[in-house]
Parts: C-alpha cells; sequence; structure tokens
C-alpha cells in the first residue's frame, strides 16, 4: 500500500510553502521509477525535492513498532553534513507521523549506534563514500541493503571529480547488480557540465532537471579609497578593515571567506582589534580548528547569535546557515562555481536573495570582480570531469568486494565496466588488477601480505586472512593527506639544524642543485630522503626557480577569459561598472606605457635592467599553468643558447629574467609551439621525483602500504619510504606496473595540467603577438617584479623596496592616467 501522493502537499501546507516546478518534477519522476540529476541554485530546495518524492513513493503509513527496513541512502561528500542533513530529513517524518527512521553512518559515528546498526539499519541512512564501501563488504551487506529503493547523492559537484567519485561509481555499481530497478538521484548547484556529471552518475539513461526557480543573486564589490596604479599581490586586503567592519556592522549575521587559513586567522584578530566590543560575537572557522570548535561556531551561526564568522572552504558546502544575510568574500574566489557557492551560503531559503560582497585586496582585483560579476550572472560556470581508469581505487574495490561473500570474475568485471570511470577498461588490464590483487603480480609473489585475495573451488574470490581483511577495512578511502617535509641543513656527520618544514609539492618540483627560498634565506637543494629535504646557502642573488605557494588556488579558464574580456573592453575605451570605472587610472596607465591584453592579441614585454633581461608574458592561464609555460619556454630557449633564469608567476602571468641578453623576439615564437609538448614537459621539470610523491598516494590507495593500526599509526615518513621501496623494485623488476603508468598521468594530468597547457599553447598560437619594449615597469610587470624580489627580501625589506620602487614609479608616470 503506497503512501498518498498529497504527503508532500500536506507537509509544504504545513510550512506555509508551495511547491517549485522543478519540484513537482522530481516527485512525478520518481513515482514513475525515474533516476535523475537535480540542478538548482543554492538554497532553492533541492533537498526536500527528492526526500518529499520518496515520501511520497515508498513511505507507508504504519502502526508497526518496527521502523520500516532502509528504504533510502543518502551519500554526503562531508561527515560535518551528516547531522545537518539527519534534521532536515526528520522534521517530514515527525509531522507526518511517518515510522521511518534516520541514522547516521560516518567516521564519527559511535560504537553503539555502529552496533545498533549492525543488527538493523535505519530506514533512511546518511553515510559517505567510504562509510558505504565499508558496509559493502559486511558478508551480510545483500540483505542489509535488499529493501533499498533509492539513492541520494547530494553535493555531487563535489564528487564529481575526484577519486571519492570513482569509488562512489563502484559502490552505486554493485547495488544496482542487486537491485537493477533501484533509482539514484544526485543534487548539484554548481556544474558547468551537466550532461557529463549525469552521464558519470547514471550510466544510460537519467533524467536531467534543472531548477527553474531563479534565486536572486546580488554581486557588488567594496571599492577602495584610493586605488594604486602599481599593484602587487600578497596583501591580506588589511586596508579595506575599516570598510569590512562597517559592512559587518549593518548586518545581524554574515560571513567573511578568505582563501587561506593564515587569511582567516589575520582578520579574525584585525576584526576584533578594531572591534574589540564584538568579542564573543565573531568567530573562526577553518580546517585545523578542533572539530568541538567547529561544532560552537556552526550551531551558534545556525542560533543567529553570532554576528560574523570569518572561514575558509570549511564553509563552502552545504550545512543551512538560515540567519546568515550576505557573505563577504576577502581577495578573489578565484572561480566562479567557488563564488556562487559561497554567495548561497547567504539567504539560504527559497525566496530569499543571496548577496555577496567581493573585497578586494589590490587594485587589480577590481578587474577580477567585474569579470567575476558578469562571469556568474552570465552562468559561466567551470566544468568538472571525473577520473578514468583509477588502476588504484579498483585495486581497492577488488578486494573490498572480496570481503563478506567475495566477487565472482566475470561477473564483477560487467559491474566495473557499467561504471563511467572503467567503461574503457581493456581485458588486459582487468587481468592485471586480478592478478595483483591475487598474487602482487610481477614482482610481489613471493610476499604473503600481496597475496590479499584466492580463488575458491566454488569460483568465489575471497580475501585470504582475517588479518588482511581487518587491515583493508582500515584502509578504505581515497583521501590521502597532504605530506610535508622537514627542512634541514646538509652536514656530512648528519644531524644538520633543522630550519622548519616545507610542502612536499614545492620540493618534488626541484633538482639537487637548484635554488628555493624559506625564511628569507636563499637555498640549494642537495638531497632529499626520508621524507627530509637537506638544503645548503646559495651564493645565488636569487632562486632559480619560482616561489611556490600551494595554499593559493589557480584563477579557473572560465574567470580568466572573463577577465580578458574586461581588459579588452577597456583597451576599446568601455569602462563598464563601478570596479572597472575605478581602476580605470590603471588600465591607462598600463595602455599608455605599453599596451592592455585583449582577446585577440598576447601581450608580451620586455625590459633591461641592472638584474639582466626581463620577459613579461601574459598568458591569463592561472599559477599552475604559468608555472608551467614559463619552466618550458625557459626551457625551449636553453636548448637553443645557454641560458639562465629566474622565474616568478602570478595568475595573470609570468616573468623570465636572464643576466645575459636573450632576443625574445626570435625566440618566443617557435618557445610557444605545441609540437613535441609532452617529451618537453617532462624534460623541463623534475617529473621523475613529482611521480615518486604521486605514487606514495597511489600505493596507500591501492593497499600496498599499509598505515598501522589506531594505537599505532606511521609516519608520513615511514609511510614514503615504504612506497619509494615499491616505486623502484616496480620501475626496475615491473616497468608495465599500471600504478606507475597511473603515477605518471597523475603528475601531468594533476600537477602540470598538460591538458590545459596544450590548449593554452594552442590558444596563444591563434593571437597576434603583442610586443612592447618597456622603458620602466608598467603596472602588469610591476606585480611580477614583486612576485620575484619575494624571494630575496624578507617582509619588511619588501615592504621598504616596494615602498621606494612606487614612489620613482609614481613620479615619472605624474597625472597621466
Amino acid at each position: 500500500m503506497a503512501a498518498s501522493t498529497d504527503l508532500a502537499n500536506a507537509w509544504f501546507a504545513l510550512r506555509g510553502w508551495k511547491p517549485f516546478a522543478f519540484q513537482r518534477r522530481v516527485w512525478a519522476a520518481v513515482e514513475r521509477g525515474e533516476s535523475g540529476l537535480l540542478h538548482a541554485s543554492t538554497g532553492a530546495g533541492k533537498t526536500y525535492a527528492v526526500w518529499l518524492a520518496a515520501l511520497r513513493a515508498f513511505a507507508v503509513a504504519s502502526s508497526a513498532r518496527q521502523p520500516a527496513p532502509l528504504q533510502v541512502l543518502w551519500v554526503t561528500p562531508m561527515r560535518a553534513l551528516a547531522a545537518d542533513t539527519a534534521r532536515a530529513l526528520q522534521a517530514p517524518l515527525d509531522e507526518l507521523g511517518l515510522n521511518w527512521s534516520v541514522g547516521v553512518r560516518s567516521g564519527d559515528t559511535g560504537s553503539a549506534e555502529r552496533a545498533r546498526q549492525a543488527r538493523r539499519l535505519p530506514s533512511v541512512l546518511i553515510t559517505t563514500p567510504e562509510s558505504l564501501t565499508l558496509l559493502l563488504t559486511r558478508a551480510q551487506a545483500r540483505d542489509d541493503f535488499a529493501n533499498l529503493r533509492l539513492v541520494v547523492v547530494d553535493e555531487w559537484h563535489e564528487l564529481l571529480g575526484n577519486k571519492r567519485g570513482v569509488q562512489l561509481q563502484l559502490a552505486l555499481a554493485r547495488l544496482r547488480h542487486w537491485h537493477p530497478p533501484l533509482l539514484t538521484w544526485g543534487l548539484s548547484a554548481t556544474l558547468g557540465n551537466l550532461q557529463h556529471a549525469r552521464d558519470v552518475l547514471l550510466p544510460g539513461d537519467g533524467l536531467l532537471v534543472q531548477g527553474r526557480q531563479d534565486k536572486q543573486l546580488q554581486v557588488d564589490t567594496l571599492l577602495p579609497d584610493a586605488i594604486e596604479r602599481f599593484p602587487w599581490a600578497g596583501h591580506m586586503g588589511l586596508k579595506m578593515l575599516d570598510q569590512v567592519s562597517r559592512e559587518l556592522d549593518s548586518s545581524a549575521s554574515s560571513l567573511v571567506f578568505t582563501n587561506t587559513r593564515a587569511q582567516a586567522e589575520l582578520w579574525y584578530q584585525a576584526l576584533l582589534e578594531a572591534r574589540p566590543d564584538w568579542a564573543g560575537l565573531i568567530a573562526l572557522h577553518h580546517a585545523s580548528l578542533s572539530r568541538d570548535t567547529r561544532d560552537w561556531v556552526e550551531r551558534n551561526l545556525k542560533q543567529g547569535t553570532l554576528k560574523a564568522v570569518i572561514c575558509t572552504s570549511s564553509l563552502d558546502l552545504g550545512v543551512d546557515f538560515l540567519p546568515v544575510e550576505r557573505v563577504l568574500q576577502i581577495g578573489s574566489a578565484k572561480g566562479i562555481a567557488r563564488l556562487m557557492q559561497r554567495a548561497g551560503r547567504s539567504g539560504h531559503a527559497p525566496g530569499r536573495p543571496s548577496r555577496v560582497t567581493l573585497v578586494p585586496t589590490h587594485s587589480l582585483e577590481l578587474v577580477e570582480a567585474a569579470a567575476a560579476r558578469h562571469a556568474l550572472l552570465a552562468g559561466q560556470i567551470e566544468a568538472r570531469r571525473s577520473p578514468q581508469l583509477c588502476m588504484d581505487v579498483l585495486v581497492q574495490h577488488l578486494v573490498s568486494m572480496a570481503l563478506g561473500s567475495g566477487f565472482r570474475p566475470e561477473q564483477l568485471l560487467a559491474e566495473v565496466r557499467s561504471t563511467w570511470a572503467f567503461r574503457a577498461l581493456r581485458d588486459s588490464q582487468w587481468q592485471w588488477a586480478l592478478d595483483f590483487v591475487c598474487h602482487g603480480g610481477n614482482s610481489l609473489s613471493a610476499y604473503p601480505d600481496y597475496q590479499r585475495v584466492e580463488p575458491h573451488a566454488d569460483g568465489v574470490w575471497r580475501v585470504a586472512s582475517e588479518r588482511l581483511a581487518r587491515r583493508h577495512r582500515m584502509g578504505i578511502g581515497t583521501i590521502v593527506s597532504e605530506a610535508s617535509l622537514q627542512l634541514k641543513y646538509w652536514s656530512k656527520g648528519g644531524g644538520g639544524k633543522s630550519l622548519g618544514s616545507v610542502e612536499e609539492a614545492f620540493i618534488a618540483r626541484l633538482r639537487p642543485g637548484d635554488s628555493l627560498v624559506f625564511a628569507g634565506r636563499v637555498l640549494e637543494l642537495v638531497r632529499v630522503e626520508n621524507m627530509t629535504a637537506y638544503v645548503r646557502r646559495s651564493t645565488s642573488r636569487k632562486a632559480a626557480v619560482a616561489r611556490w605557494n600551494g595554499g593559493r588556488m589557480p584563477l579557473s579558464s572560465e574567470l580568466a577569459d572573463a577577465l580578458v574580456e574586461q581588459l579588452d573592453a577597456a583597451a576599446h575605451q568601455r569602462y563598464e561598472g563601478p570596479e572597472m570605472r575605478a581602476v580605470r587610472p590603471l588600465l591607462a596607465l598600463q595602455a599608455s606605457w605599453s599596451a592592455l591584453p585583449t582577446t585577440r592579441t598576447l601581450l608580451a614585454e620586455t625590459l633591461k635592467s641592472r638584474q639582466g633581461s626581463h620577459l613579461f608574458l601574459y598568458p591569463f592561464a592561472g599559477r599552475m599553468a604559468n608555472l608551467g609555460l614559463a619552466n618550458l619556454i625557459a626551457w625551449r630557449v636553453s636548448q637553443v643558447q645557454p641560458l639562465s633564469v629566474s622565474i616568478a608567476v602570478s595568475d595573470y602571468g609570468f616573468e623570465l629574467l636572464s643576466p645575459s641578453a636573450v632576443d625574445w623576439a626570435r625566440h618566443l615564437p617557435s618557445a610557444l609551439s605545441t609540437e613535441h609538448l609532452l617529451e618537453d614537459v617532462l624534460a623541463s621539470l623534475n617529473a621523475g621525483e613529482m611521480a615518486l610523491r604521486r605514487f606514495r598516494e597511489i600505493a596507500q590507495i591501492a593497499g600496498l602500504v599499509f598505515g598501522g593500526y589506531p594505537a599505532a599509526q606511521k609516519s608520513t615518513r615511514q609511510i614514503q619510504a615504504s612506497s619509494g621501496l615499491f616505486y623502484e623494485v616496480f620501475r626496475k623488476h615491473d616497468a608495465d606496473n599500471l600504478l606507475l603508468g597511473q603515477a605518471r598521468d597523475e603528475v601531468l594530468r594533476e600537477e602540470l595540467e598538460i591538458e590545459r597547457l596544450h590548449r593554452q599553447l594552442a590558444k596563444l598560437g591563434q593571437l597576434q603577438l603583442d610586443l612592447r619594449e618597456l622603458r620602466r615597469p608598467g603596472p602588469l610587470a610591476f606585480t611580477l617584479l614583486v612576485e620575484g624580489m619575494r624571494e630575496t627580501l624578507s617582509t619588511e625589506k619588501l615592504a621598504d623596496r616596494i615602498a621606494r620602487m612606487v614612489a620613482d614609479l609614481e613620479k615619472v608616470a605624474g597625472n597621466n592616467a
């Protein structure tokens, strides 16, 4: 007996709401047994569109003492969202008197609740991809999910583009094998490639429901009192403190987003110093804070007792804070989807407008603000694509499915190939994966720990021992923590002085002999071993490679394109909007001393100084791709003439500085070619070391490296040492190992952004090179000069040097605008 289809309307009426057309469409689709992807703005009512559809279709009015068995599986990307989701789902059950239970299963679930769920799962279970896979490893898993009718994947855009999404694809394939009629619905708010997102989640047919309820999005910019014509990045934006303080004072509850934890900390302290009366009314929220602290902040935000919270991406995702009236974004959000997501944290309810105020930290970010607003209102959202053929995730999945009741290879192969990520899996790759979990492949067959799965006489493959099963369950998942390396002075006898720690991704790009800067010192890398980078004092005046800062998010392609369109308009004397009119003096000076980039030209500038020959190039490709371009061009030119260069990089462009003269006009056209790109990129960077570091993550996901038991966790150094041994063994004795090839591919795709690099070079090849010889650095070149000076100057000396440079340049510029 199905519940009345008036359930949803009845509950909406209790709340005084009227359902939107897209909600009714989802309700009807679920009743017809159709799956789909629902895309609607944040706070538009996606959760209740799908949840009320499930209650309409599956809930049964019952006086039975026992709640209904598991009907709905609700997958969320974050454990922190689970409790909030549970409260949202519980409300209709209580008010409609439905005998359904709601439970949460994640890494935070206590042992007592786990024991209850082991006996009987709740009617709706909210879980994460990792916990879902763990549930599938239980011997009674098929019985546990026997009554399952619907899977809801919340915040699908957060899972789509990474290995967690691949892990979820495989888990859903198993559930669909058990229940072919199983319905699946994805929820998303910020996706630019909806067809792909739907196809990945729903192999075969599936609806794409676009929420037509237009949520009002208000985007404005806090204009600085004065425009610097020679801006430089790296400010924390604290010059805008008084204006931000006044804006916060005018709203009852606000979120202040920053892009780094350090920036959040500084803004929190600065606001407290400026407004001591706000003590207890403003709070801080980022991932490094304790769970208890973050819970307290979120609870008080919900209750409306906090005036403002200074936060990072830790509050990007869908916890609902209804009292929040507006969002302030300090600095550029670097992407349209991220800005939309953050804007949606305010006015988080149907019919309420969302407001985001952009706070530039330097003058050029006014152009970014104008570009972001135009791109956002035009719906130019970044695309996210699913990874393919992640063999480490497949290996882990094979062992997971071998737990409990085990698997039959031919049957599991069909499941795996039904996913988007493995639809092109070849027979040879499948056989390699089976061999790898069975006896460790070609090079590990002598070691019992890598004989994890074995075929039995009945044709079912199962995990070989309880000890290996226990170890595997502890390592299920694809989230691998970021590693840091200790930085020490090199000493022949060992035991050199420790200087601190540095990001692994930074060191992985360097070769012995390369220079780096740490704590104001120019150092030379000697060697890297056992998670320690050994260095010595360098006689170089400047670091030979770009300064790397992993905390900086690169500019997205969509926002970069919108930025160039704004500059193109300025080049044609069109200054539309308050931001562009405010920044006009800077852009006019750039045009007077050099030129402005346009959609048809590639601006390059040369300058001769006491330091040598400068090239400034502006591809607007984002920090990581610009770094790849800079290294590539430097390496290609060095093949023609001996060349020693230092590199400075920003999101807009890069500087190449050589002590000797370089004829950039002659070299640039060939240096920007797409020919032999892969070979030249691998030669220009330390790709081998980068692949070794990437292999550490792959080895952990594939179960080669055991992280230790809860009471005896292995250190990052131990894990890196173990994975390094595997890497060398495979490289020397098992060169065709698919995990090796995956490490190389991931470095090219994710760290070197080889596809974006290729697209960028192809795009640059279609532009007209606009090469300008500078008499003095203009506004755009100045930003890159400052980036380069960071390498050799402390913060205080850098500020003094910049002040002198700006004074000299302003004197020459005068009133030229």
